[in-house]
């Protein structure tokens, strides 16, 4: 899914252009972010487009997240609307657009919200356990033959090892409901304070997966030492400490490996990171530094 066919489903979805609230006005659709989703900016809103109907189910899960967050008092994004769209096989949630930030997230920010969500007990309804490999199948196929076969054979091997090593670990933290892609970037700090976003890979597991997200950034993303190190300082623990931390730490590095393969059939740029990341990899290179996408 490009640009062009998200803003056609904005169409479809009585979303696109149209009167704006003030007098003369119109509300122009603002791209934000294209990735696993499409994320517009629509007047007070922001409207999430996703890229099949298969992820209907997530965008469900998503936005009872977001209400029982409101109900627990976790400082999140909230949902302008209870239940999903699907407009042209596309799944389509609304959420109210929170106010300019005042301030970049830091990882204090993120480490002080994610002691509040590991906090919390239970939800009302199930949370799946967090399936960090389960997208690898479907990044590859919507990458296509874009990527070379042998490379998407080498994830897919890598996958399934992976998932047998990390169904065998043995936490060190209880298990509970986390975040699951938990980086300062899910976290937007405004005037009453810093909030969560992106809230459709909660989950019930391992509280580590929060964890192992920074750690991986120190290694891989050149997040600065000082950084990690108050984000350590603010949880209270370094999972690096923990001996599951390299397989955890190995499968999302799998995963963000094949996220990536889904740009490149339009994105060259996105193309080159594959070969990057995926050449590494193959390596045994720990610390070749992967570029944010």
């Amino acid at each position: 899914m490009d640009e062009a066919r998200a803003r056609d489903v904005l169409t479809a979805a009585g979303l696109g252009s149209g009167p704006g609230p003030g007098a003369g006005s119109t509300r122009e659709p603002v791209l934000l972010a294209l990735g696993e989703n499409a994320v517009f900016a629509v007047g007070e809103l922001v409207v999430k487009v996703g890229r099949e109907a298969g992820l209907l189910a997530r965008a469900e899960r998503e936005l009872a997240v977001a209400g029982w967050f409101a109900e627990s008092g976790i400082a999140a994004v909230r949902a302008a609307e209870p239940v999903p769209r699907l407009v042209d096989g596309h799944p389509v949630t609304l959420w109210h657009r929170l106010p300019d930030a005042v301030r970049p997230a830091g990882p204090e920010d993120l480490a002080a919200l994610l002691r509040e969500v590991h906090a919390l007990p239970a939800p009302p309804f199930d949370l799946p356990a967090r399936d960090l490999l389960g997208g690898v199948e479907r990044w590859l196929r919507l990458a296509g033959d874009t990527v070379d076969p042998a490379d998407a054979a080498y994830l897919r091997a890598r996958r399934d090892a992976y998932a047998e090593e990390v169904a065998g670990l043995t936490p060190h933290l209880p298990r509970g409901p986390v975040h699951g892609d938990a980086l300062p970037r899910n976290v937007h700090v405004g005037p009453d304070g810093p909030v969560l976003v992106d809230l459709e890979t909660v989950s019930a597991d391992l509280r580590e997966h929060d964890l192992v997200v920074m750690a991986l950034s120190l290694d891989r993303y050149g997040l600065p030492a000082g950084s990690y190190e108050a984000f350590v300082r603010a949880y209270g623990w370094d999972v690096r400490a923990w001996e599951g931390c390299a397989v955890l730490r190995g499968a999302r590095e799998t995963a963000s490996c094949a996220w990536v393969s889904q740009h490149a059939p339009a994105n060259p740029k996105a193309l080159a990171e594959f070969h990057r990341r995926v050449n590494s990899l193959r390596d045994g290179d720990r610390e070749l530094r992967w570029h944010p996408f």
